[in-house]
């Protein structure tokens, strides 16, 4: 494992499994929040945060929904690492296509980030980190938890009357966002970086138990809570959009192709298509990243060619009650 131990990077720190060959994920390290307070450590302000993303990554993706849907580009801004990624850590390559210089420190590795925020850092340099301008200094880099202060505590500059967290909802929409998190979200990687049968044998059966689950469910509404888009649906969405062209072959997640479910096919189109969402897609960063990253998993680093999916197909999900919110309609589709 490559981490940061006592503000120094190393790279072999121990491994992601536990002794029965079962993927166990890191936890995260900075927990500050956003609010909306001017006497806050962290108030909201236009132009003071920044977020460091990679495209390829599931759980840096539901920030950039978020901030798309809410309106907080303006707001918000962000940089993009390398989706490929060695022992020296995600990388700041802004000659690739889709990637950036790290444009408010200047530096070249996202280790140094941390470093800045805590020179005596013990911990992975992950994505996605919200990033304090004034305070110089990481505010948190918990997807779920980022997502969340996104929707709700930037209200009053987000651009977009977009509530992915309504009211009525929110109990429904936390305890969703906990079933789906271990057995699909975190279940592609249990599959994936399995180092015994019994280990991948677990993780696949409760992988595809789970999608038979809300495939069925999503027969008969249009999102995962309801009649709403919310923030249960950012965190599916990030997993499914990735499935054929990466879990399905590079984690072993062979079972069934999304496309071959009835509902849950439908369902990713559908979310695909909502105004704000296909511009935070990139394909091309997301197979990089899995099939040359993982030699373990993937050692000759070739990246397949496809498959070739058509997320602009007619998905009819708009007869079920419900649709994206009004202040989404004036974007473009597919923009």
């Amino acid at each position: 494992m490559n981490m940061l131990v006592d503000g120094e990077w190393t790279t072999d720190a121990g491994e992601y499994t536990d002794d029965d060959g079962s993927f166990q994920r890191q936890s995260t390290d900075f927990h500050d929040v956003v609010e909306d307070d001017p006497d806050a450590d962290h108030p909201v302000e236009p132009g003071r945060y920044h977020l460091y993303v990679s495209y390829a990554c599931p759980w840096a993706h539901r920030t950039l929904l978020a901030r798309s849907l809410k309106g907080l580009e303006d707001a918000i801004s962000v940089d993009v690492v390398d989706p490929f990624r060695d022992d020296g850590g995600w990388q700041f390559t802004p000659e690739k296509a889709g990637c950036t210089p790290d444009t408010v420190t200047g530096a070249d590795y996202l280790r140094e980030i941390y470093q800045l925020a805590d020179p005596d850092a013990t911990c992975r340099v992950t994505v996605p980190v919200l990033w304090d301008k004034e305070a110089e200094t990481i505010v948190n880099n918990e997807s779920e938890e980022i997502l969340r202060m996104l929707d709700t505590a930037f209200d009053s500059i987000a651009s977009r009357d977009v509530d992915l967290y309504p009211e009525g909802y929110q109990d429904d929409v936390d305890r969703i966002i906990d079933e789906i998190y271990e057995p699909i979200n975190n279940g592609v990687y249990r599959a994936g970086f399995a180092e015994s049968q019994s280990a991948y044998d677990e993780a696949v059966h409760e992988l595809f138990d789970a999608l038979e689950h809300w495939d069925s469910v999503l027969a008969d509404q249009r999102y995962l809570a309801g009649d709403r888009l919310t923030e249960a649906d950012i965190c599916m969405f990030t997993t499914l959009v990735r499935f054929d062209s990466v879990y399905h072959t590079h984690f072993m997640c062979n079972h069934k192709l999304i496309r071959e479910y009835d509902n849950l096919w439908p369902y990713l189109r559908d979310l695909y298509q909502t105004p704000g969402i296909a511009k935070t897609v990139n394909l091309e960063h997301i197979t990089e990243h899995y099939y040359t990253t993982h030699p373990d998993v993937s050692p000759k680093r070739i990246v397949p060619m496809g498959p070739d999916l058509d997320f602009e197909a007619p998905h009819d999900r708009d007869e079920l009650p419900g649709e994206p919110p009004e202040a989404l309609a004036a974007l473009t589709a597919l923009d």
